[in-house]
């Protein structure tokens, strides 16, 4: 694994899940490190709790965990932190309540009728919490110079500050556990190896060249990732096509750019 690196972003596709009942209908999203369970580092824990805790109101906290402890929580509860808090010249939480107790329609004709007659707009609309259940978002994990930066569909909704001992490119894994239904994961913007490192690497292992061709071939079929930095992270899956690769007339070569995503809810960074 190589990490991430500045300018690094993951982006999670999926829903909350409808929870029956009074549950918390809760899910989290983590940057870990290398190991399995409370062995592995939370580089980053993103836990939305869609119907609130013992706040009473619906919450997104941030924090860190080594070896089984929580660093102190950064608890974002539709508020919207002073500017002095701030992360790469963002604020550590944005607000998300409604003012009035109108339907999103209503919200949205009143600031249209605003706009027209030229009245200010200010107090009148606030964006919602941005996590609905059974409804679709795109949350993306970006990483800054003094911190990461989480987007909900596009929106600004928190930040949070780099701790010492956390790094970048500790990050092995993306995971998503609790009431959330994957749809797709991605990263992208991951750092390099130099590519003179990489070609030497790839000639000490012989034991992954294809063999070259007995006959001439007919047709040759490559098959490439579509996730970015196809070059630094290529790998050839010699179990694929394997019919098609022992034919004498075709030739298939595989690569991928990503490690593969499990159960739908773990990418490998």
């Amino acid at each position: 694994p190589c990490g991430l690196a500045l300018g690094s972003h993951v982006t999670v596709v999926g829903r909350p899940r409808r929870v029956p009942g009074g549950g918390l209908a809760q899910f989290a999203v983590e940057l870990r490190g290398a190991g399995d369970g409370d062995a592995a580092t939370t580089i980053l824990h993103l836990n939305p709790r869609l119907r609130g805790d013992w706040s009473g109101r619906p919450v997104v906290e941030l924090n860190t965990r080594f070896r089984g402890q929580w660093g102190p929580a950064l608890r974002c509860e539709g508020w919207r932190r002073s500017d002095e808090d701030s992360v790469d010249g963002l604020v550590t939480c944005e607000q998300w309540t409604w003012n009035t107790g109108g339907t999103l329609e209503e919200l949205k004709s009143m600031l249209l009728r605003n706009r027209v007659a030229g009245q200010s707009s200010s107090g009148l609309i606030d964006w919602p919490y941005p996590f609905v259940e059974g409804e679709l978002f795109a949350l993306t994990i970006s990483s800054g110079l003094e911190g990461y930066h989480v987007q909900v569909d596009g929106r600004h909704v928190a930040s949070f500050p780099y701790r010492v001992g956390f790094d970048l490119e500790d990050v092995a894994t993306v995971q998503a556990t609790g009431d959330i239904e994957v749809e797709s994961m991605f990263a992208g913007t991951l750092p390099a190896v130099h590519p003179n490192i990489l070609q030497r690497n790839l000639e000490l292992l012989a034991e992954l060249k294809a063999p070259p061709p007995e006959e001439p071939v007919e047709l040759f079929i490559g098959i490439l990732s579509a996730g970015s930095h196809f070059t630094e992270r290529m790998a050839v899956r010699r179990s694929w096509m394997s019919a098609v690769r022992n034919s004498s007339s075709t030739m298939a070569r595989f690569f991928v750019a990503l490690g593969r995503m499990e159960e739908g809810k773990l990418m490998k960074i």
